[in-house]
């Protein structure tokens, strides 16, 4: 192999805490080249539709990154990127860089209060530009407001019993009796709304919104059951009023419930995180002629198996029979699994007993020793 012009697709996710998906393929390139300085490398960074996929997008489609500021989970002013894509009439954002966990402090975590309305003012920010199609990306929430916050933002009125505005957040939707659509945003008509989404949860039950991601966002056990019975009686508001049925639609509990509003206000389609960025970076086309395609990310688990990047990838790849090395911080579970899914070989990429801050810390450089001494071995018997 050495020396030949092999292309190789570099695919990663992000390192969470370590490093970005396009800093986790440039550590991968350049532990290739050390060994086979003639291989065509192709870096496509990856994600599944939470955060980093405003970078991973506008990375691959030479966009531009616009800063805006909105609403924060709790009220507070914040600046979130976002991004501009084929020739600014496609728009990419993060719900999280709006109205993320990361934005509020631990001590300040209440999912009974904080709102997506901030959402809502990118998604406005976005049709400002004269975009015609916004992709949304769906994981990390602070909320878990069903959406309401969002669909706020763009013109829509939640009421109770006395016909009396209801204030933003989870808790208050026990006591929504009606909805006026009547200022929604008329463009919205026109712009084609699609959503990255990692999970499949729906909006309500044991496995919805409340129930399953409550406590990750600083719900008690009792705060998740009262949240879950306010989407109860928000799906049911939804359902009398607009005839839409979100309760158990699959991915309706992404995000807080952020799905349902999403489809029950702005008529979104749901998609697979991976799937929509495979299908909007033209994976396949990349795959094609590929001698190998290397991805990863911070913790390959059986977690992964659901909507995860490296599994997204892994599968595409097995289609045309392209082999997959699979590198991350972390490895647990079957890897009979992963390799049924397309990954050939997994590798952790620490090289000995190190501690989780020691790990971050090294993790570029981790990575690039592992990806040179796996192109090794395969330099010497390819």
């Amino acid at each position: 192999m050495g020396g030949n012009a092999i292309k190789i697709l570099i695919a990663p996710d992000k390192f969470k805490g370590s490093m970005t998906a396009i800093e986790a393929a440039n550590s991968i390139a350049l532990g290739i080249k050390k060994v086979n300085p003639g291989a065509k490398l192709v870096k496509l960074p990856l994600s599944d539709g939470g955060e980093g996929l405003v970078d991973v997008m506008v990375n691959a489609a030479g966009g531009t990154v616009i800063e805006t500021m909105v609403t924060g989970p709790l009220g507070n002013p914040v600046k979130a990127k976002w991004g501009l894509i084929e020739d600014k009439v496609k728009a990419v954002i993060e719900m999280s860089a709006a109205s993320g966990l990361n934005l509020v402090s631990e001590s300040k975590r209440n999912p009974s209060i904080t709102s997506t309305y901030g959402t809502g003012e990118l998604i406005k920010a976005a049709m400002d530009h004269g975009c015609n199609e916004i992709i949304v990306g769906i994981g990390g929430s602070a909320t878990n407001d069903g959406g309401a916050g969002m669909a706020r933002a763009l013109g829509v009125k939640f009421n109770d019993f006395n016909k009396e505005p209801l204030a933003e957040g989870g808790s208050e939707l026990i006591k929504l009796e009606s909805l006026d659509l009547k200022e929604i945003d008329p463009r919205l008509e026109r712009t084609k709304i699609l959503v990255a989404s990692d999970v499949d949860n729906p909006l309500i039950g044991p496995r919805g919104a409340s129930i399953v991601y409550g406590p990750q966002k600083g719900a008690s056990a009792e705060m998740a059951k009262n949240l879950d019975r306010a989407l109860e009686n928000y799906a049911s508001v939804i359902k009398r009023e607009i005839g839409i049925n979100v309760d158990q639609l699959p991915g309706a509990g992404a995000a807080g419930g952020l799905g349902a509003g999403l489809i029950a206000f702005l008529g979104a389609e749901l998609q697979p995180g991976i799937e929509l960025v495979l299908d909007a970076l033209n994976f396949d086309r990349h795959l094609e002629g590929c001698f190998l395609l290397v991805t990863g990310e911070g913790r390959l688990d059986g977690q992964s198996l659901h909507g995860k990047s490296p599994i997204g990838a892994a599968r595409r790849a097995k289609k045309r029979n392209v082999p997959v090395l699979a590198l991350a911080g972390s490895i647990s579970g079957s890897r009979e699994s992963f390799h049924r899914e397309g990954i050939t070989a997994c590798f952790a990429i620490a090289d000995g007993p190190l501690s989780l801050e020691e790990s971050v810390a090294r993790g570029p450089e981790l990575l690039s020793k592992k990806a040179a001494e796996v192109m090794r071995l395969i330099s010497r018997i390819s």
